[in-house]
């Protein structure tokens, strides 16, 4: 539904069909040309001969096909192929940009609903402290400041409940910009199920293969071809044409057909061709510094992304034995209190702890989904 959605892929698509329309335009330029004309030419004169005619008239069928120009119509249309592959890689990096964006809405909504359902269990584990607190103070076994303290960290939850119920909204009109859906109602929850990634070398392998460096490849051969044509001026040109006449008049009029070759020698064009060579030259070596970094940045993304998404599995793992450790010594603190051998303030204080450490987990394994598929399309993987 993105790719339906998004301007940029249908951009890109119509960048492609007009590379085909260069495409064509460069192979016109080996291939015969033939026209018709007509020309009806009026003069002053007698009609006595055929020189002094009122009336000139002239039909014919002109044939034209170019023999030899340095190879550069040659050099263009491969030039035009490439620059259709350029945009193919191109489209088909911008589709893997895309989906990057469309998993992190998805997992950021998801990640916000959960931590939604998270505030509201704590919400009301609270209340039910509260109540267990106001049983105790009116059989004179808690003071009020204790039921009031517990208060005071509801209100505290309520109101970080509200904002993370503002960034919900935020996240969900963000993925329906992006999709056009509505993302109102469950999504598929992608739960605590994280792939382990591939080996960093089988990445790196591929970082070759990625769309943006084979475009590079693509730009470096559209600077080449370039170099051709604008080499080619150093060349003379061949060409031939051929007239049909259907109808004539005047002295040539039982001639009903000729020919010519024409060669062209450049000999001196101020330096306009030097020039343009000089230009396609460094253009070409541009290209291949590009291309060089392409290669480079691709490498640097794919190990940057393994250890982003490595380090985020261990930051899952050791959260999530966080989360159990301190759920079972909440449990045992609030035992504790009801004999009373610990305070009510460190009661909540392994309460607070208990909401940070179910919290963090929600943050760190949506942050490890979103990480997944970052390090997918970093590697090439659409």
């Amino acid at each position: 539904m993105a790719l339906k959605q998004s301007e940029e892929i249908a951009l890109r698509a119509e960048l492609i069909t007009e590379t085909e329309g260069r495409f064509l335009q460069a192979l016109s330029g080996i291939l015969p040309k033939i026209s018709f004309s007509s020309t009806d030419k009026r003069q002053d004169g007698n009609g006595g001969s055929a020189f002094t005619r009122k009336s000139l008239p002239e039909r014919k069928f002109t044939f034209s096909q170019p023999l030899f120009s340095g190879f550069k119509e040659f050099a263009a249309i491969g030039g035009s192929r490439s620059e259709k592959r350029l945009r193919q890689e191109e489209k088909a990096r911008a589709e893997q940009l895309l989906m990057v964006d469309v998993s992190d809405a998805f997992h950021l909504l998801v990640q916000q609903r959960e931590d939604i359902r998270a505030l509201e269990g704590i919400r009301q584990t609270l209340r039910q402290r509260i109540q267990e607190l106001q049983e105790r103070e009116r059989i004179g076994r808690s003071r009020a400041s204790e039921r009031v303290a517990v208060e005071a960290q509801l209100y505290r939850v309520e109101a970080e409940w509200e904002q993370v119920q503002t960034r919900e909204q935020v996240v969900s009109q963000l993925l329906q910009f992006l999709t056009g859906l509505s993302a109102v109602g469950e999504l598929k929850n992608p739960g605590a199920s994280l792939p382990a990634p591939e080996p960093e070398e089988s990445s790196l392998a591929k970082a070759t293969a990625r769309p943006d460096v084979k475009g590079a490849e693509m730009s470096l051969e559209i600077a080449r071809q370039q170099l051709k044509v604008a080499r080619a001026k150093f060349f003379p040109t061949v060409g031939s044409e051929g007239n049909y006449y259907v109808e004539r008049s005047g002295a040539a009029k039982e001639v009903t057909w000729d020919a010519s070759l024409k060669v062209d020698v450049p000999i001196f064009q101020g330096g306009n061709a030097v020039g343009a060579a000089q230009e396609a030259e460094s253009g070409v070596r541009q290209a291949e510094i590009k291309l060089q970094r392409a290669r480079r940045v691709a490498i640097q993304e794919i190990r940057d992304a393994h250890a982003e998404y490595e380090g985020a599995l261990g930051r899952v793992r050791a959260l999530t034995k966080a989360l159990e450790a301190t759920e079972e010594s909440y449990q045992l603190e609030v035992e504790e209190y009801r004999r009373s051998l610990v305070s009510n303030l460190e009661v909540l204080s392994i309460l607070q702890t208990l909401q940070d450490a179910r919290r963090d987990l929600i943050s760190a394994l949506y942050e490890a989904h979103r990480l997944y598929w970052k390090l997918k399309v970093t590697a090439g993987n659409s």
